[in-house]
């Protein structure tokens, strides 16, 4: 991708300087993937960094390549799970395989993205009706131009799909439902066919473990979290997972412009 898109590191970064005005949340950020630690002069998963988290973030490449599906990770995180920890995941990162990972993802958050069956095009979503939730609180209606997934492949399961709560929707116009999308460039007939539904680029849910967890399907242009809305909601969320208490305005920030433009990936321009 080219500078400033899927600037996944530069983007966990500047949320973790985002939370560190809250008392009491500790957020560390493991960059450019999986904490580690060296054994025998190789590097090695170390999991043992995620002992004590109350939540886990992946914004990080998705797909085959998602980070969560490597090795013995999905059977990590499932145990943090099972203890209740939250578990959020932001643009790419809600992309997995479908079988074990997408059923994962199903136990996890209620939906994923599933190649060629949730689309992937750039275009402006206005999101306005917020629900009455502490992941809105404090949070305006706002619209960013961007690569907004939508058409997750939700849980098939009832009792599962009882508990995911909308939270930015909005309704894509036949002509961004047409394409072209951004991979592949598509149409798809049946995103076509779903002319004037509405789509959840956002949500979040509470599991029966007492875990939760969220899906946020923007992210991939780094400026928009220039965007006070589009940081708040997804600052509150974490929050939310992580079973804090989301201030009544929620979260407040001294993001600077000068801000957005710190630890961007080393990139060729294209």
């Amino acid at each position: 991708h080219p500078p400033g898109m899927h600037e996944f590191r530069a983007g966990a970064l500047l949320i973790q300087k985002a939370l560190s005005s809250v008392p009491g949340v500790v957020v560390q950020v493991y960059d450019n993937g999986w904490p580690s630690r060296e054994e025998n002069g190789t590097r090695v998963d170390d999991h043992s960094a995620l002992d004590g988290a109350d939540a886990v973030l992946i914004y990080a490449d998705g797909g085959k390549g998602h980070p969560a599906i490597q090795g013995e990770r999905l059977t990590v995180l499932e145990a943090l799970a099972a203890k209740g920890v939250g578990l959020g995941f932001a643009h790419y990162g809600v992309e997995v395989p479908t079988g074990v990972p997408g059923d994962t993802m199903h136990r996890w958050i209620g939906g994923f993205y599933e190649d060629r069956y949730s689309v992937n095009p750039m275009w402006k979503p206005e999101f306005a009706g917020l629900p009455d939730h502490p992941v809105t609180r404090g949070v305006q209606p706002f619209g960013t131009h961007d690569e907004w997934y939508f058409n997750m492949r939700w849980t098939p399961e009832p009792s599962m799909k009882a508990r995911v709560t909308p939270i930015l929707v909005a309704t894509p116009s036949d002509e961004v439902r047409r394409g072209p999308y951004v991979h592949p460039r598509g149409p798809y007939d049946h995103i076509v066919a779903d002319s004037g539904k509405t789509e959840t680029m956002m949500w979040v849910t509470k599991r029966p473990d007492g875990g939760r967890g969220f899906g946020f399907t923007g992210g991939h242009t780094h400026a928009h979290w220039g965007d006070p809305n589009q940081r708040k909601v997804l600052l509150n969320a974490l929050l939310w997972i992580a079973k804090a208490e989301v201030p009544a305005g929620g979260v407040k920030d001294s993001i600077t412009p000068t801000d957005l433009t710190q630890n961007l990936d080393k990139k060729e321009k294209k």
